[in-house]
């Protein structure tokens, strides 16, 4: 591999997993249930990190992290939506997805690799109870569903209850203002109901920001995190928005926004531990590149697909056909990981939509090899 080989990415991506644990425990000290349950996950989570460095020392490398995007189908439309601007969602009624036992079987599969988390996405992963009750089962995997928020109701709140390892993280652009303009007339509300609900029943939730040009000062506002933070949230997901058609590019955040938003997130974890912040990207020259690809996390997208990014919508290989492992092995990822394209430097939040050219012709290489 063309990689720095003083750069232990194993070491750096269970480092980081056990600092959100580690963050997730203070952040839960005063709410029993959810501290004993944390606890718990620190336990299997370490458990995980073994597995990952054993299959690491045997010459194969197990990301932490996995991303599952379990329907195309939403009912919002978010301004600059990426997965719209993808096709990865559409409004009609979703056609040959994975089907929850599929998924399940994708969960146990995960379980016995040693990842730990799993991120529940879409479309509106709350559309699928069927798989979150399924992910809910899974207790030694943390799951953060990135919900609208739209869909909670009673029932939810009872599973949530139920199942600890499951965490809505909850999509608000900052004050009600900025959220709705996004978002649509009436969502920030909407959320602000759900977050009152969640800290009356003693339930943990986080939110999850999606950073811009027109909004990465206010997200960092002592008065946005501070209202989060009075009504119970627990972490703070910071997504740089990544464009994926050229009209949109002016909402991604320049070097020097970004810079501050990490100058930000180190501020916020000294001064305030009541919750976890999470970067993402985040900044790739700590982490040794985009860790996209298997190198610290994958997609698999409401089809099977697996692919190296949301943001780079990009398969060779389907999970319907092949396993977990085979997939983080395919072709395109295997070519990804053993390249510079994931070390290069870049512009833009994403070197993998930067560099798309490329990643487009190894997809084509891929087929001529697959043919062969």
């Amino acid at each position: 591999m063309v990689m720095n080989e003083s750069f232990d990415i194993q070491k750096y991506m269970t480092d980081g997993v056990e600092k959100v644990v580690s963050e997730a425990i203070k952040a839960t000290l005063k709410n029993p249930r959810e501290s004993a349950f944390m606890l718990r996950f620190a336990a299997a989570s370490r458990a995980a990190s073994k597995k990952r460095r054993k299959a690491e020392d045997s010459g194969e490398h197990i990301p932490p992290f996995l991303i599952a995007s379990i329907t195309s189908k939403c009912n919002l439309h978010c301004a600059g939506c990426y997965s719209r601007c993808n096709h990865a969602t559409v409004d009609s009624e979703p056609v040959k997805q994975l089907t929850g036992d599929e998924w399940l079987s994708i969960f146990d599969e995960a379980d016995d690799l040693g990842i730990s988390f799993i991120l529940l996405a879409g479309g509106e992963p709350m559309l699928r109870r069927d798989i979150i009750e399924a992910a809910g089962k899974k207790q030694n995997i943390l799951f953060p569903i990135f919900t609208n928020g739209t869909y909670m109701n009673d029932r939810y709140f009872e599973l949530f209850d139920k199942c600890r390892n499951l965490v809505p993280i909850m999509s608000i652009e900052g004050n009600k203002q900025i959220t709705d303009a996004r978002r649509g007339a009436g969502i920030y509300d909407k959320l602000i109901s759900n977050m009152d609900e969640f800290k009356k029943r003693g339930l943990i939730f986080g939110a999850s920001v999606t950073v811009t040009t027109q909004n990465y000062e206010e997200v960092c506002s002592d008065t946005f995190l501070n209202d989060l933070s009075e009504r119970g949230c627990k972490a703070v997901i910071f997504v740089e928005y990544v464009p994926v058609t050229e009209e949109s590019e002016d909402l991604a955040p320049d070097d020097t926004q970004r810079e501050y938003l990490q100058e930000q997130i180190m501020r916020l974890r000294a001064e305030r531990p009541e919750m976890v912040y999470i970067s993402f990207p985040g900044d790739e020259k700590a982490s040794g590149g985009c860790v996209a690809a298997g190198r610290g996390f994958f997609h698999i997208n409401s089809h099977g697909g697996a692919e190296p990014c949301p943001f780079s919508p990009y398969s060779d290989i389907n999970v319907r056909n092949t396993s977990l492992r085979d997939a983080m092995h395919s072709p395109l990822f295997t070519a990804l990981r053993s390249g510079d394209i994931l070390l290069d430097d870049h512009e833009g939040g994403c070197v993998l939509y930067e560099k798309r050219d490329i990643v487009e012709a190894l997809i084509a290489q891929s087929a001529v090899q697959q043919k062969a």
